[in-house]
């Protein structure tokens, strides 16, 4: 396709997801993953793997068609270049899609360290539980730093014993998974910006199911602090994703 094929199908398919046309919208991401691929290479080598930069940028695009003015007289091209590397740029800003405080990375190492030794010396695998009386910290605090430090794993990683499986290939309605995805991002960032001790208060009360008072007596506070605390951490994140 020419440049001037192109951009009359660009004009065409923009029209017809303005008017709410989802496989135009579709056909017209399609058409342009080259230019998120071409974006997302610049990336490269930052700490992120190239497909899932490649998803992020994806998420910049989708902004693009969302929000692509024609009477400003710029050719979608030029419009969806600084949004997609602006989606990127957030997230490598932003150490990546969680931040984890080097507190958090120190005793992900030692429950990793301590796994490892009692597998060697005693051939077995200890429970979260075992790992935390080991490291002498809290069940909760041994799961917020194995969850925090666990690698994130790329759609394009083979899974499952079948060649050519990857988790991309494995997640359902890929239309409006985009969407999820884009939402999970966003979330995620905001969660980063929470100080510690409110993440640890998410973490316990959405996460791990705990109530309240349960989350009140494992950080030393009192229920009605707690109770606080959640609605100001919600009101935070409702600003944040607004």
């Amino acid at each position: 396709m020419t440049g001037e094929e192109k951009y009359r199908q660009n004009a065409y398919l923009l029209k017809r997801a303005a008017e709410g046309d989802t496989e135009a919208e579709a056909e017209l991401l399609e058409l342009n993953m080259g230019l998120v691929r071409s974006i997302a290479l610049r990336f490269r080598g930052r700490g992120i793997e190239t497909e899932d930069l490649i998803q992020i940028g994806t998420i910049g695009l989708i902004k693009a068609v969302r929000s692509f003015d024609e009477s400003r007289g710029c050719v979608f091209s030029t419009y969806a270049v600084p949004m997609v590397m602006g989606e990127i740029r957030r997230t490598l800003r932003d150490d990546g899609l969680i931040k984890v405080s080097r507190t958090q990375k120190r005793l992900g190492a030692e429950l990793l360290g301590a796994r490892t030794r009692i597998m060697n010396e005693e051939g077995r695998d200890p429970g979260i539980t075992e790992l935390a009386a080991v490291c002498g910290v809290s069940v909760e605090e041994a799961a917020m730093a194995l969850d925090a430090t666990s690698p994130v794993s790329s759609l394009s990683e083979t899974v499952g014993e079948g060649e050519g499986m990857t988790l991309e290939s494995r997640l359902p309605d890929p239309d409006n998974e985009i969407e999820r995805v884009r939402d999970r991002v966003a979330l995620s960032q905001a969660i980063a910006k929470l100080p510690e001790m409110w993440q640890k208060i998410l973490l316990m009360r959405y996460f791990r199911n705990m109530t309240q008072q349960q989350t009140a007596n494992e950080l030393g506070l009192s229920q009605v602090k707690v109770s606080r605390e959640e609605k100001k951490i919600v009101e935070f994140l409702r600003a944040e994703l607004v």
